[in-house]
């Protein structure tokens, strides 16, 4: 009956029922090392959605399209002027007609101190000022990227660039001169000629060490791109070191200190171009470079980790 007690006077007892226990792994929602479960750090920011977020951007297609249409602004240049009359010792400009090799060769010459300066220092001085400019940058940490990778990734990215646009000038220069002037063996300024096979391969040793030289304005603009939130200031910032370093370097009274200069050694290449290659300019100017280059990722990086993010 309904709401009566039972005869014992005592209440039934409930049947016991066993809660079945959780699992460790689920236990918590972080892994061993404080990350959540399921996340990845070598998964964040791969550099091909890096790579293609460069791409995309008006000043990579502004500077890969000035770097590809000057040989043939220098084409119709020779074309229009025809030959050099000019007084004095003979230079590559007195050659650059030649054939596809002095051309590429004498582009090289005339666009390393700053055409290609500008195009390094672009690419690698706007990679991450860009990014707090348009306070896009604590969204990418927040992903959550980790600042070191951010940061190599987009150096990575950065380089590769600046790589291409480097190697991009002799190639079209190549390829202009060939259209223009023919495919011959290399004159040089001093006389003589290299055949066409041992050529190309100085001309590999020349743009590798243009790649080189151009380190220590990657690196700086790498730097102040990070120190700043401003692109321009970080570009302009390695323009302006560079400009700052040839005047120095026209001054002979500082003697034995200009080789430490870091654009003392920038046309250093132009030892490859003699009948006999000569390695001693070369090799201390890579030594700078690599040097400055060095210390100036290494202050980028340890200024990123301990920056406060706030654009």
């Amino acid at each position: 009956m309904t709401g009566t007690a039972p005869l014992n006077g005592k209440a039934p007892s409930r049947p016991e029922t066993t809660v079945p226990a959780l699992p460790e792994s689920t236990g918590s929602p972080h892994a061993a090392d404080g990350s959540s479960t399921g996340y990845a750090v070598g998964r964040t920011l791969p550099l091909r959605v890096e790579a293609i977020r460069q791409f995309r951007r008006r000043r990579t297609l502004l500077a890969f399209a000035i770097l590809l249409v000057l040989p043939w602004v220098l084409v119709a240049a020779f074309e229009i002027g025809g030959d050099s009359s000019r007084q004095g010792a003979p230079g590559l400009v007195d050659v650059a007609t030649a054939g596809a090799l002095n051309f590429a060769l004498f582009a090289l010459f005339v666009s390393a101190g700053f055409l290609l300066v500008v195009a390094v220092a672009l690419f690698c001085g706007d990679t991450v000022a860009s990014e707090a400019n348009w306070s896009s940058l604590r969204y990418l940490l927040a992903a959550p990227v980790p600042r070191a990778r951010l940061l190599r990734q987009k150096l990575i990215v950065g380089l590769a660039y600046a790589t291409v646009a480097v190697v991009s000038l002799p190639l079209m220069s190549l390829v202009a001169g060939a259209v223009a002037f023919g495919w011959h063996d290399v004159r040089l300024p001093t006389g003589g000629t290299v055949p066409v096979g041992t050529a190309l391969g100085r001309m590999a040793i020349v743009v590798a060490y243009a790649l080189v030289s151009e380190l220590v304005v990657a690196a700086l603009a790498f730097l102040l791109s990070v120190l700043t939130d401003s692109p321009l200031g970080a570009v302009g910032g390695a323009v302006g070191l560079v400009i700052v370093s040839n005047i120095l370097d026209a001054v002979t009274a500082l003697g034995g200190w200009r080789d430490f200069l870091p654009t003392h050694w920038m046309y250093a290449w132009t030892d490859a171009l003699q009948p006999q290659i000569q390695w001693t300019g070369m090799i201390k100017g890579a030594a700078v470079s690599v040097a400055y280059a060095l210390v100036l990722l290494a202050l980028a990086f340890r200024r990123f980790r301990n920056r406060d993010i706030v654009s």
